[in-house]
């Protein structure tokens, strides 16, 4: 990667220590070690991957749950159009 970019900044910077948080709850429901001085490449890409993949899937349950309970994204029932 270039010098000076960075990737996988959360949309809401104060959102950061809540999800590393979860990174970690997450880590010990699969039952995988993490690393005690916070450095995570030395782990195997399947461990970081499993990680990664269940919180997202956790996270987008959580999005469909919002959803279904307080409607679309433009703010009518969900899976309805606003009409005109």
């Amino acid at each position: 990667m270039a010098r000076g970019q960075k990737r996988n900044t959360p949309v809401v910077p104060q959102a950061s220590r809540a999800l590393d948080q979860f990174k970690y709850e997450v880590a010990q429901e699969l039952g995988i070690q993490v690393p005690q001085d916070g450095y995570w490449g030395t782990m195997l890409t399947r461990d970081t991957g499993a990680i990664g993949g269940n919180m997202t899937r956790k996270l987008v349950a959580l999005a469909e749950q919002q959803l279904a309970q307080y409607g679309g994204a433009a703010g009518g029932p969900a899976g309805r159009t606003p009409q005109a």
